[in-house]
């Protein structure tokens, strides 16, 4: 059932009158979920929700953000109304909370008329902190009726969780999110408070906008996660980079996005034959072989899901170990959420990108059928192109597109800073013959001609434009189209050239162009299809997560079948038990006590009654060896 039974106490409903906000939270975050200490930022935007004041958070992936709303709801009078744009995402966020004692449910189409009901009941008596419901439900046609019933439970505040969707300007707008800020004539009293970890300026701003909030306290925190490693790759390379990834992470948690629903399924099967326990995940199959396949991944039956854009938003999982791009993302803001599923317990993990020039132009013409292609759509995919053509730090460039400054200059995290590229020998003698070529072109063609001129591809155009008569014409004909297009982006990515018009954008040398082309400037590429092969290496960063330096590996894994058996008695997914950092810890330091596994990060009073001594119990075992 959805709803924790009459008697269920929440931990943090009754807090000392003496203690002050801040005393108020910190010893709610200890005695409920084990945390001794606040992530940044985490401690204001919990300080606004409990003064009652508008407030936006951005946060990367696994950077607290559930917990900004989930601990100030027990210290409040009233409901905290959640809204989530998954039902999946809901289930896995209250079958966490029930794990901590937290009286949360949803409110949603999964649940037939004796679940709704009980779920009202449970309103009506007060005997929720938190309710998670779609935004159709707060804001569609028929909404009135569940508002009549908040209203009567008392609305505390309201939590927009995706905030991003709200918003024209974001990769994931869902139309029925703007009607959100109706909320605020039916709830006048109410604070609002939206959390994304995807939001440039423009996106924030219109965040605020659209959710009329007033006066907000605007919390932007750094969209770095140093854990994660960035690697691209062509897209000839995949099948066997690929599979170099999957044996790298033998055993452990990943998604490998593609682009369609054809190359999902094939992938898949190769996978399948290659030993991975791989599933495939689209829209085309029915809404029960997807919620089963997505269940798998989550409670770890499935090492590998193989997965369209569909997949990922509502998973809670916090071990994946990797992410796969077989193809190019639309955005910057896609990849970043994508990717952002990597690595959420703050141990390493690997996002690899491979692509083809040809990924650009495919998208192009599906979103040009969608009466989707615009200057903003034309933006976003250019701004993806320079990412994955760039001849610097990936992590840098994250960093810069969300309007954030990067200190330092090697992140050690990436394939560039971990020098795994191979530079071209002679890079400016190549530039130059690519910046004379846009030249002779009177600098008023694009992409498409200048890579057919220099690579001497004849047609009936080029001639009647006398374009084979230049002395370009041929001049780099041993490259490939994904090559040559490939240092076009680098010279593009490193100022050397620039886009015009907007339609059909033209090529132009900047100044700096200008001074390389006159052998006053220099310049670095790296080659496109025929990188290095070196030994993957991890994050090494003072900012990345702890290593495994005195982890009892086997006893790990020994906690995790444990776990395992658990979450299957419940039906829950693994991580509601225990995150994996958790069980690295225990297998560090071996608590002996009930008192001692309060010690660990991430075990509150509640977890340590149950199912705390299970894994004691064992620990105690392994000691001994029996």
């Amino acid at each position: 059932m959805p709803v924790p039974s009459p008697d269920t106490q929440s931990p943090g409903a009754q807090p000392r009158a003496a203690q002050s906000p801040d005393a108020r939270l910190t010893e709610t975050l200890r005695r409920v979920w084990g945390f001794r200490e606040f992530l940044p930022l985490q401690r204001e935007a919990m300080a606004a929700v409990l003064a009652g004041r508008d407030s936006l958070l951005v946060l990367p992936t696994g950077g607290g953000k559930s917990l900004c709303f989930q601990a100030p709801a027990l210290l409040t009078e009233g409901l905290a109304v959640v809204v989530s744009p998954l039902i999946s995402l809901m289930k896995d966020q209250v079958d966490g909370l029930a794990g901590q004692g937290v009286p949360a449910a949803f409110y949603n189409s999964s649940l037939d008329a004796g679940e709704r009901a009980a779920v009202e009941r449970a309103l009506a008596g007060g005997a929720l902190r938190l309710l998670y419901v779609a935004p159709e439900r707060l804001a569609g046609d028929g909404s009135a009726g569940f508002l009549d019933l908040l209203e009567r439970a008392g609305v505390a505040f309201f939590a927009v969780d995706e905030a991003h969707c709200i918003s024209q300007w974001g990769h994931a707008f869902r139309p029925e999110y703007r009607l959100l800020g109706g909320l605020r004539e039916r709830f006048p009293e109410a604070s609002v408070h939206a959390y994304t970890a995807t939001a440039t300026p423009r996106v924030r701003h219109d965040i605020v906008e659209q959710l009329r909030l007033r006066d907000p306290e605007v919390l932007v925190g750094s969209f770095d996660r140093p854990n994660l490693t960035y690697r691209v790759f062509p897209r000839s390379d995949l099948a066997a980079r690929l599979k170099t990834v999957l044996a790298r992470h033998h055993g452990e948690g990943g998604i490998v996005y593609c682009n369609s629903r054809k190359q999902v399924e094939s992938l898949a099967a190769r996978l399948a034959d290659w030993g991975s326990r791989a599933v495939a995940y689209h829209a085309g199959l029915d809404g029960d072989t997807r919620s089963r396949r997505q269940e798998a991944f989550a409670r770890e039956e499935v090492d590998v899901v193989v997965a369209t854009v569909a997949f990922g938003m509502g998973i809670d999982r916090s071990n994946v170990r990797f992410v796969v791009h077989a193809g190019a993302p639309r955005s910057i803001e896609h990849y970043q959420q994508e990717t952002g599923r990597a690595g959420r317990d703050g141990l390493p993990a690997e996002c690899v990108l491979f692509y083809s020039p040809a990924d650009f132009a495919a998208w192009r013409g599906l979103l040009e059928s969608g009466g989707e292609w615009d200057e903003h759509a034309r933006r976003l995919l250019n701004a993806m192109q320079r990412f994955a053509a760039a001849t610097r730090c990936r992590h840098r460039q994250l960093l810069e597109y969300f309007g954030e400054t990067c200190a330092g200059s090697d992140c050690a995290a990436c394939d560039w800073c971990l020098g795994e590229l191979e530079l071209v020998a002679e890079p400016v003698v190549l530039a130059q013959k690519i910046l004379s070529c846009v030249v002779r072109l009177e600098q008023r063609w694009g992409m498409g001609r200048l890579v057919d001129v220099l690579r001497g591809r004849g047609s009936d155009k080029i001639t009647a434009a006398g374009h084979d008569r230049l002395s370009t014409f041929g001049l780099l004909a041993e490259l490939s189209i994904g090559e040559l297009r490939g240092y076009v982006d680098q010279l593009l990515d490193g100022g050397f050239l620039r886009q015009a018009g907007r339609e059909y954008p033209v090529l132009q040398l900047t100044d700096q162009g200008a001074e390389l082309l006159r052998g006053r400037a220099e310049c670095r590429l790296y080659r496109q299809e025929r990188p290095r092969k070196v030994k993957a290496k991890t994050a090494k960063r003072p900012a990345a997560a702890e290593d495994w330096a005195g982890v009892d590996l086997e006893l790990f894994e020994a906690l995790r079948e444990v776990r395992l058996d658990i979450a299957r008695e419940r039906k829950v997914p693994p991580y509601v038990v225990f995150h994996d950092s958790v069980l690295r810890d225990m297998a560090r330091y071996r608590p002996a006590t009930p008192a001692d596994l309060l010690e660990i990060r991430g075990v509150g009073e509640k977890k340590a009654q149950d199912p705390g001594p299970r894994f004691l119990d064992l620990i105690a075992r392994w000691g001994t060896g029996t």
